[in-house]
């Protein structure tokens, strides 16, 4: 039976996802938490083998969970369970620690064929991805651009993307202030943007493209 953790802060899909799976005879929902401490609190008192997380998580976001797993518990597999599109975030998660990407637009099919992959020892992602990434001839510009940032640039501009102050965005990644700034300058410099607010328009945009 393969434990799995749920980690949203959208009640109604964690209780989804709870009802789903409580007739499974292989996967065993055996806790459902709304934030990123939370997370690590529950891993810390439980047997838990799959995390499926929000990448957007109140408190901790999902990529800083991943270090934080992959240095303190790392037989927990995690699987990226989010609205924000494929082509963007998932090379970046996988890059990060993750074992899957799930976009929430899948059936519960794949969700459980996602788990039971990820259980074994898989890396799942889409059939589109997959052979995306295998032939890499429907790249758009877009996701082109995000391909080639860093973990840590993605990270800082989907946290700058959602008001994050620099403050705030270097304590969620436990980096420096001074750091973040470094991060912001680069991607003002990708994004050929001078100030912040085009820089937030820009990525909004080329998400919107894809």
């Amino acid at each position: 039976m393969v434990k799995v953790l749920i980690a949203d802060n959208h009640p109604i899909t964690r209780k989804g996802l709870e009802v789903l799976f409580s007739a499974s005879s292989n996967i065993k929902i055996v806790g459902s938490v709304d934030n990123g401490e939370a997370v690590m609190e529950f891993i810390k008192n439980n047997p838990v083998d799959i995390l499926l997380t929000e990448a957007d998580l109140p408190k901790l976001n999902g990529l800083t969970i991943l270090r934080y797993l992959k240095k303190d518990y790392p037989d927990v597999k995690t699987i990226i369970f989010s609205g924000e599109p494929e082509e963007v975030y998932a090379i970046n998660a996988i890059k990060a620690g993750a074992n899957g990407y799930l976009h929430k637009s899948v059936n519960v099919i794949t969700i459980n064929e996602a788990i039971l992959k990820v259980a074994e020892g898989g890396i799942y992602l889409s059939n589109e991805l997959t052979q995306q990434l295998a032939f890499g001839s429907r790249a758009n510009k877009s996701g082109s651009f995000y391909k080639k940032l860093s973990t840590r640039e993605a990270e800082v501009l989907k946290l700058l993307t959602i008001g994050k102050k620099n403050k705030e965005i270097s304590k969620e990644l436990d980096i420096n202030e001074k750091t973040v700034s470094t991060y912001k300058a680069r991607l003002m410099r990708k994004l050929k943007v001078t100030n912040l607010v085009d820089l937030v328009n820009q990525a909004k945009l080329k998400e919107s493209l894809l």
